[in-house]
């Protein structure tokens, strides 16, 4: 029904997580609506996005990197590249908090109650497949065992995947012996850390066992 122009944008807009084929319609069509001058400044913006925004070799998170910084840095990585967070000396070594998401990361850095490390798993387990290659769970093992690392704390999203993807990091870290905590008492069942406010969160984080 659309123009093949416009149908290809509404296409790759569907592919956003959480967009359906309407939504992402009312994306094409402001779109159209804006001057062009906005519409090359988001152009512009998207071609910064995929050149300047690096991720962490370590925890996977994303981190602005100019051209200039791919030099060899200390710690984990190694002379991999590694975001501000895991290069911080200042930072915690001996807990390492396990999220799904950069989002979540964010959320939790901005109650000023964490100072140790993250893992970005990627997400949780699919429901239906149930598949841990889904997810780094490899990737975590590797940094669990190479680090001396006294706590892992899980903090994953209390929904129903959450909770599968929890236990089965409970039952892949069980083998190397060490204190495993996840987040306590604030965070209601199915709600999400992105949306969490910054005292329930560091409730959480206070109660966590």
């Amino acid at each position: 029904m659309y123009p093949k122009s416009i149908q290809k944008l509404i296409d790759l807009f569907s592919r956003f997580p959480t967009v359906g084929p309407r939504t992402a319609a009312r994306f094409v069509f402001y779109l159209i609506k804006l001057p062009q001058a906005e519409l090359e400044e988001l152009s512009s913006s998207l071609k910064e996005l995929k050149e300047n925004i690096k991720i962490c070799s370590w925890c996977f998170n994303s981190f602005d990197s100019p051209s200039n910084s791919g030099q060899a840095s200390s710690g984990q990585a190694g002379s991999r590249e590694i975001c501000p967070i895991c290069e911080d000396k200042t930072r915690d070594k001996s807990l390492l908090c396990i999220i799904e998401k950069e989002t979540d990361l964010t959320t939790i850095e901005k109650t000023k109650k964490y100072k140790g490390l993250y893992f970005i798993l990627g997400g949780t387990i699919n429901l239906k497949k149930r598949d841990k290659k889904d997810i780094r769970i490899e990737q975590l093992k590797e940094r669990v065992k190479d680090n001396g690392f006294e706590e892992v704390i899980i903090a994953i999203n209390p929904t129903t995947e959450g909770e599968i993807t929890r236990l089965l990091i409970e039952r892949e870290l069980k083998p190397f012996n060490i204190k495993i905590t996840h987040l306590g008492r604030g965070l209601p069942m199915g709600g999400e850390l992105e949306y969490a406010d910054s005292d329930t969160l560091s409730s959480s984080f206070d109660s966590r066992r």
